[in-house]
C-alpha cells in the first residue's frame, strides 16, 4: 500500500513548476535567424552607401559574389566600383559579420530562461530504500528575464551597428587607396614623359658637345638634370606598386584578379564645391559610432536600474522535491513532496559594491558619450574646411597655376630657339614645370581623399591618416634640383 504525504502547499507549488516547466519547453522552440539581423545591417550600411552587402554562408552565396567581382574587374575600376567590389570581395568584412553572429546567438541566450536543475539521488540501507528526485529553478533569474533580455536587445543592436560601421569603414578606406593608386599611377605617367624629353634632350647635348657646339658646363646641367628626373622616376614607380598593393588588400584580391586595370587619371573636379550648412547637427544625428555609444549608455542604465533592484537579493532558487521510501521487508512504500526555497541574506554584503560598480559604469558611459558628441561636432567641421580649402587649392592650379606654367615654358623654348637665354634657363624652367605638375596632381588628389573623409565625417567609417607626398624635383634658387 502506497502512501502519499503531499500538503496543499505542495500541490499548488507542483502546478507552478508545471507552469514554469511548460515556459521553459516553449522557450526552447526559438532559433538563430542570423540572416534577419543582417538584414538590418544590409539596409543601415546599404542605405548609406547606396551600395549592395552581402553576406557569405553558402555555396550559393559565394558564388553569387564571385560573378558580382568578375563583372566589376571587367571594366576599368572607378571609385564606386572599386567600393562596390570591396563590399562584395573583402574577408575581414566577412569576419565582423561573424561577429554579429556571436552577439546574435549572446542575445538569444540572455531572452531565454534559465535552466531547471534535476537532481535524482538514491540511498539504501539494511531496512529501507531512499529514492529522492528534485527540480531547482531561479525565481529570481525568472523574475527578471524581461529586463535582462531588454538590456541584451540593446547589446545586439550595437552590434549591428558596429557591423554598419565596420563595412563604412572599409567602404571610406578602399575609396582613399584608389585616389592614392589612381594618383601615383598618373605621376609615374607623367615623369616618364618628362623623362623621354629629358633623355632625348641629353643625346642631343652629347652630340652637340662632342661638335663643341655645346660647352661641359651646359652638357653636365643636362645630363644631371636627366639622371634626377630617372631617380624621381623609379620612386614614383615603386610608390605606385606599393599604392596599388594597399588598394588589393582593401579589395581582398589575389591570384588571376591582381591585373584589374586603373584609369590614368583622377576624375575631374567637380564644377562646384558642396555646400553643408547643417554638416554638425547631420554628423551629430547620424554618426554610427556616436549611435553605438548612445546604445551603450542606454544599457548601462537599465543594468544600473536591475542591479540596484536586486541588491538585496541575488540569489532566490525555488525546488520541488519528491521522495520515494521503501521497506525492504514489507514492500511497502511512502512517498513525500514538498519544496524549498533557497535565498541569500544580505548580513555582510549589501550589495553596494555591485550598486556603485554599476552606477560609475552608467557615469563612465555617460561622459564618454559628451566627449564623443564634441569631438563628432569639431571632426565635422574640420572635414568641411578641409574639403573646402583642398577644393580651392586643387581648382586654383587648374585654372591659374598650370595655365600660367604653360605660357611660361612656351616662351622661354621660344627664347631658347631664338638664341636669347641659355640651356640654364630651360632647364630651369623645366624643373619648374615638372614641380607645379606635381604639385597640381597632389592637390586634386588630397580634394578627393578629403571628399571621403567629409562623408566619413558625418556617417561614420573613420579619419584618413597623412599622407605621403609625391616625389618632385623642385628648384632652388641656384637652379640645383633637388628631391622632397
Amino acid at each position: 500500500m502506497n502512501r502519499f504525504q503531499i500538503s496543499p502547499a505542495s500541490r499548488g507549488l507542483g502546478m507552478a513548476c508545471a507552469a514554469i516547466g511548460g515556459l521553459l519547453l516553449l522557450s526552447g522552440c526559438k532559433s538563430l535567424l542570423a540572416e534577419q539581423g543582417f538584414d538590418a545591417v544590409a539596409g543601415i550600411a546599404g542605405g548609406a552607401l547606396a551600395k549592395d552587402v552581402t553576406l557569405i554562408r553558402t555555396p550559393a552565396d559565394a558564388e553569387f559574389a564571385r560573378d558580382r567581382v568578375a563583372g566589376l574587374l571587367r571594366r576599368p575600376l572607378s571609385a564606386d566600383s572599386a567600393v562596390q567590389l570591396a563590399l562584395l570581395n573583402n574577408r575581414g568584412l566577412q569576419a565582423a559579420y561573424n561577429e554579429l553572429g556571436f552577439a546574435e546567438a549572446t542575445l538569444l541566450e540572455a531572452s531565454l530562461p534559465p535552466n531547471p536543475i534535476v537532481a535524482i539521488s538514491r540511498l539504501s540501507g539494511s531496512v529501507e530504500i531512499e529514492i529522492e528526485r528534485k527540480i531547482v529553478g531561479s525565481i529570481l533569474a525568472l523574475a527578471t528575464l524581461p529586463a535582462r533580455a531588454e538590456v541584451a536587445r540593446d547589446r545586439f543592436r550595437q552590434a549591428q551597428l558596429r557591423a554598419a560601421d565596420e563595412t563604412l569603414r572599409l567602404a571610406a578606406q578602399t575609396r582613399r587607396d584608389y585616389y592614392r593608386a589612381v594618383t601615383a599611377r598618373e605621376a609615374v605617367r607623367f615623369l616618364e614623359e618628362a623623362n623621354a624629353s629629358a633623355e632625348t634632350a641629353t643625346k642631343l647635348a652629347r652630340r652637340l658637345g662632342e661638335t663643341g657646339a655645346m660647352n661641359k658646363l651646359d652638357q653636365a646641367r643636362e645630363q644631371v638634370f636627366y639622371a634626377e628626373l630617372a631617380a624621381q622616376l623609379a620612386t614614383a614607380r615603386q610608390r605606385a606598386s606599393s599604392e596599388r598593393e594597399r588598394l588589393v588588400r582593401s579589395l581582398g584580391l589575389w591570384g588571376g584578379d591582381l591585373d584589374f586595370r586603373l584609369p590614368d587619371t583622377l576624375p575631374s573636379l567637380p564644377a562646384r564645391p558642396r555646400t553643408w550648412p547643417t554638416i554638425e547637427r547631420d554628423a551629430v544625428a547620424h554618426r554610427f559610432d556616436l549611435q553605438i555609444i548612445r546604445m551603450e549608455t542606454a544599457a548601462l542604465a537599465k543594468s544600473y536600474g536591475l542591479t540596484n533592484a536586486t541588491r538585496f537579493v541575488s540569489l532566490l532558487d525555488l525546488a520541488g522535491r519528491d521522495k520515494t521510501i521503501k521497506d525492504k521487508l514489507t514492500g511497502e512504500k511512502i512517498r513525500e513532496s514538498g519544496f524549498e526555497i533557497e535565498f541569500q541574506i544580505p548580513i555582510f554584503d549589501f550589495g553596494e559594491a555591485r550598486v556603485r560598480q554599476a552606477e560609475e559604469s552608467y557615469m563612465q558611459a555617460v561622459n564618454r558619450l559628451t566627449e564623443k558628441a564634441v569631438n563628432v561636432r569639431s571632426e565635422a567641421r574640420d572635414a568641411y574646411r578641409t574639403y573646402r580649402s583642398t577644393y580651392d587649392i586643387a581648382r586654383h592650379y587648374e585654372r591659374e597655376v598650370l595655365p600660367l606654367r604653360k605660357i611660361i615654358s612656351d616662351e622661354t623654348l621660344l627664347r631658347y630657339n631664338a638664341m636669347l637665354i641659355d640651356v640654364f634657363d630651360l632647364l630651369l624652367e623645366a624643373r619648374q614645370r615638372i614641380m607645379a605638375t606635381i604639385a597640381a596632381i597632389e592637390a586634386k588628389r588630397d580634394f578627393w581623399l578629403a571628399s571621403a573623409d567629409l562623408v566619413s565625417a558625418v556617417i561614420g567609417g573613420g579619419a584618413g591618416g597623412g599622407e605621403g607626398s609625391m616625389p618632385r624635383v623642385a628648384a632652388d634658387a641656384s637652379g640645383n634640383a633637388s628631391a622632397h
